[in-house]
Order: C-alpha cells, then sequence, then structure tokens
C-alpha cells in the first residue's frame, strides 16, 4: 500500500482540480430567446450533439423562450417548426417567460428575427449580468440600438453582435491578404428587404459587415443608389480608400463574396458563405467564457450608422451624407 506522500496528494489535488474545471468548461448552459430564425437550429445542432462533425464541446442550448412577432411572417410561419426541432431533437426545454428563463442558464442569446422586440427583450435579460450575444440586426433604428448598448454599460453587461461571415476562414484570409497596403473592398450578397425592418437592415447588414472586417471603422461618408435589382452603397473611408456594397435582390444564385484592392495585387474569395454558422457559435462561446467580446460595440454601431446613412442617400437622390452629421442629429 502506498503512503499518501505531501507530493502525492498534491498531484491528486491538481488532478482532481483539472477534472473539476474540465466539467466546468462542459456545463455552461445557454439559453436562446426567439425561435424564429434558423440560426437558433444552426446553433444548436453544433453545441448540443457530440456524434455532429462540426460538434463545439464546452457548451450546451439548455433552454429557449419561443417569442415571436405574429405580425411579421417571416417569424409566425416559422417559429413552430424551428420550436419542435430544438426541443424534439436537440432536447431544448422550452419556457414560458424570460424570468423563468435566466434562471437556467449561464449565458443568453437573444435571436429573435425582429429588430423591434430586441431592445424589450434587452430591458428584460441585461440586469440579471449574464452576457448577451444578440443576433444582427442589433436594433430596427439607430435611437434603439445607442439605447441597447447604453443599457448594457449602466449594467455592466457583456454584449456581443456580429454577423456569421466575420470569423470565417476566407473573410479573414482577406483581411490578411499579401497585396501591400489597402486601397479599397468591394463586398456583394443577399439585399432583400423585409416589410417591418428598415431597409438594408434585414440581409444587406451581413455583406456590410464583411466589408468592415476588410477595412475597419472610421467610414466618413456614404452614398447610394437604389435600383429594383439593387442597392449600390458607397462609403469613403480616411486616406481616400473605398468600401462598395452590392445588396443584391436575387442572390440565391449569386451567394456572397468580397474583392479586394492593394497597392500590389488585388484578391477575391466568396467562399465564407459556405463555411456557415460554426466559426461564429465558437466565438459566441469564447466570449461567454471570456466577458469580453471580440467586436466593439463602437463598431457595431457604425456598421448601422452606415445603412441609416445609405438609406438617407437613397431619399436625397443619391447624395453623400456625412456620418459625422448624422451622429450629430441622431441625438445621444
Amino acid at each position: 500500500m502506498k503512503l499518501l506522500t505531501p507530493s502525492r496528494l498534491a498531484w491528486i489535488l491538481l488532478w482532481a482540480g483539472l477534472a473539476v474545471s474540465a466539467r466546468a468548461e462542459a456545463d455552461l448552459k445557454i439559453g436562446i430567446i426567439g425561435l424564429d430564425t434558423s440560426h437558433v437550429v444552426l446553433m444548436t445542432a453544433l453545441l448540443n450533439d457530440p456524434a455532429a462533425k462540426d460538434h463545439i464541446p464546452g457548451a450546451r442550448v439548455v433552454c429557449a423562450y419561443k417569442g415571436g412577432s405574429p405580425d411579421m411572417a417571416i417569424s409566425r410561419l416559422r417559429i413552430d417548426d424551428f420550436t419542435a426541432q430544438l426541443h424534439d431533437r436537440y432536447g431544448v426545454e422550452i419556457v414560458d417567460s424570460i424570468p423563468e428563463l435566466l434562471t437556467r442558464c449561464d449565458a443568453v442569446v437573444i435571436e429573435s428575427v425582429d429588430g423591434r422586440v430586441h431592445l424589450r427583450q434587452a430591458e428584460a435579460v441585461f440586469p440579471s449580468g449574464k452576457p448577451v450575444f444578440m443576433d444582427k440586426p442589433l436594433a430596427n433604428s439607430l435611437a434603439e440600438a445607442r439605447a441597447i448598448v447604453r443599457l448594457a454599460r449602466k449594467t455592466h453587461t457583456p454584449l456581443f453582435s456580429a454577423s456569421p461571415f466575420r470569423f470565417t476562414a476566407g473573410l479573414q484570409g482577406l483581411r490578411r491578404a499579401p497585396i501591400g497596403p489597402l486601397r479599397g473592398a468591394v463586398t456583394y450578397g443577399n439585399g432583400t428587404n423585409e416589410p417591418h425592418t428598415p431597409d438594408l437592415f434585414y440581409e444587406a447588414i451581413h455583406p456590410l459587415e464583411a466589408l468592415y472586417v476588410i477595412l475597419g471603422t472610421g467610414c466618413e461618408s456614404v452614398s447610394c443608389i437604389r435600383t429594383e435589382e439593387s442597392d449600390v452603397v458607397t462609403g469613403i473611408w480616411p486616406g481616400g480608400r473605398t468600401g462598395v456594397l452590392y445588396a443584391l435582390r436575387h442572390t440565391w444564385t449569386v451567394g456572397a463574396g468580397a474583392l479586394v484592392f492593394g497597392e500590389h495585387g488585388v484578391r477575391s474569395d466568396a467562399t465564407f458563405p459556405k463555411e456557415g454558422f460554426r466559426p461564429l457559435t465558437q466565438e459566441i462561446v469564447k466570449f461567454f467564457r471570456t466577458r469580453k467580446s471580440p467586436v466593439p460595440l463602437e463598431e457595431t454601431l457604425e456598421i448601422l450608422e452606415v445603412l441609416v446613412a445609405a438609406n438617407q442617400s437613397h431619399l436625397a437622390g443619391g447624395a453623400p451624407v456625412k456620418l459625422r452629421e448624422l451622429a450629430e442629429n441622431a441625438g445621444p
């Protein structure tokens, strides 16, 4: 029989601590609010199915609040099916209220497809102090988006919002392409609008965020030309760099992609939409553990400012709109 020496006891305690830590890592419980988007199924499949090829360990969706917007067809017609998939296929408990959900989870994902309800849902969740990922758009207006950010800061709530495009290998590769100093970029993708969502907020926000991955913040002015088929949004960045967004109404056969121009070359990529929801889900899980968003809230707000400026430019016949003036006139 081996004696329990101090060094042996230390090793036992070390391994016990590691085992407890590993169990804690696997015990992160996620609650989802709003089951009217395919994103809830995509995320839950990645987290809750250990047999899946692209499984992400360390977290699990344990509960969800159905939510929904009866006056929005894309919500009303899909919510029951997505709810059934989460419950029947992945064992997610469907709860009757947001307060009940908060008692069962460590972190919250707000997925409601209707940006009109995000501020109200934030008001219910943020006082809990739990970290929150809020899917795009952050809100249906710049004023409400700013209110959400103010509330997050007031309640010390870690808040993160991003498009699934942002963290894909293809798009990140374009950002680091060895083509010399960057002079400009073009992104394109789905620009379908939704009657209850401001123009460009619904789908065009995703290829616009791809443009921000490449060019970064600091857009100075925006102009927009709109036809039945597309919105063409042009932004001017410091140093004369240009960013162009093609938001296409009929993109199911076109997909999405980007083209970057440097002083020494040009690169393009159209693979990042094919990487799906996994890169973003990995970042969400990491964010829930560190409570540090990989995307500054100032950048998230600037992206919405560009969309508001683009809509204002369209109404003004394509005249440029300066973001600084928009910020000054839009209130706090």
